[in-house]
């Protein structure tokens, strides 16, 4: 492989790995601030019984493990092949 193709695989992962972490971290404040105005409201059976279940929250956070791993994977192929290619 050229070493131009290899930079931009690297620069791919990067990329994604920054998506990720912006996606999870995008999850977990939404949770946080539905927690938060759920438990400030009298009727708070949904707070303590976890019941209906929210997915929004784990979708963000499941996709940006998700994108993190596909930036780590090609991070570590472009790295490999620019050491051994």
């Amino acid at each position: 492989m050229p070493q131009n193709d290899l930079v931009i695989l690297m620069i791919i992962g990067g990329v994604f790995i920054l998506l990720g972490l912006g996606a999870f971290l995008w999850g977990k404040s939404e949770e946080k601030r539905y927690f938060e105005s759920i438990s400030s409201r009298q009727d708070t059976r949904e707070f303590l019984e976890g019941w209906p279940k929210r997915p929004q929250f784990g979708s963000l956070q499941t996709g940006g493990w998700i994108a993190i791993t596909i930036g780590i994977i090609m991070l570590v192929v472009g790295g490999a092949f620019t050491i051994w290619g």
